[in-house]
């Protein structure tokens, strides 16, 4: 990570429908790059070509945001695949997005698997090649983002790929640096100070675990979740004190220009 920049990303697009997820208008504002739903765990076409044309008018750099096939569980329960399966699912779902962004003059910028399909990526080496490869194969360019030191990083980076290591400014961790189950009390960050001083640690190389235990990270990029209640509002306030931090906000793209691809 470049020194007092950092990425702001966001899960965007999850709506369905007549069901509505989150308040994207508000948010995207504030942010840097977005991960688009794909249509799979959240989104559907008209929802995924209202939020990139969202993003272009705030000129937010965009990424597909790729899952498991399941709107009722929200794309966070497990599935098993084939290794084959998982490179068409992403090939599909990449492709859906790519035409909407096509269709409104803008260029795809990143690939950022969706709940369960990222965690289980994370120390699946087989999953993780199977996502890398299809990403590859569309556009060896992208830049894949995953939790830092894992397998799918890994995997992306023997794929010939970038890579951004990823944070999460309104989750809680693990001492072994994993995330904090969504079932447990605190999993979640609700407090809008707490969340902005547990950003800037991570952009100084460090968070405080669940435990009180301050352990090391590196990321390029964080991520506030769309459906987090208050989000807007939170990203509103993070960006004002990374402002007074001097830290600057840049897209992915920016941030990793100088990366080897």
């Amino acid at each position: 990570m470049t020194a007092k920049r950092i990425d702001l990303n966001s899960d965007v697009g999850e709506s369905f429908g007549v069901w509505r997820r989150g308040n994207d208008e508000a948010l995207m504002p504030s942010l840097t790059s977005a991960s688009i739903a794909c249509g799979w765990h959240g989104g559907d076409p008209q929802v995924m070509r209202r939020t990139v044309r969202l993003a272009k008018a705030h000129g937010v750099r965009v990424g597909a945001h790729p899952g498991f096939p399941d709107l009722l569980g929200f794309g966070r329960r497990p599935m098993q695949l084939s290794p084959g399966e998982a490179r068409d699912y992403l090939l599909y779902q990449i492709g859906a997005l790519w035409a909407f962004i096509k269709a409104e003059g803008m260029r795809l910028q990143h690939v950022k698997p969706h709940g369960a399909l990222y965690h289980m990526a994370a120390s699946d080496r087989l999953l993780s090649e199977a996502i890398a490869g299809a990403i590859a194969e569309v556009d060896p360019t992208l830049i894949l983002v995953g939790p830092p030191g894992s397998a799918l990083l890994s995997a992306g980076q023997g794929a010939g790929l970038r890579t951004a290591q990823e944070g999460f400014g309104d989750r809680t961790y693990n001492e072994d640096g994993s995330l904090v189950s969504r079932s447990v009390p605190g999993a979640l960050l609700t407090d809008p100070d707490a969340l902005v001083d547990q950003v800037l640690l991570m952009i100084e190389g460090k968070v405080r675990a669940i435990t009180g235990r301050m352990i090391p990270i590196a990321v390029d990029t964080v991520c506030l979740h769309g459906d987090t209640p208050d989000a807007p509002a939170f990203a509103t306030r993070l960006r004002e004190r990374l402002a007074l931090a001097g830290v600057e906000a840049v897209s992915l793209e920016e941030l990793l220009v100088d990366q080897v691809s």
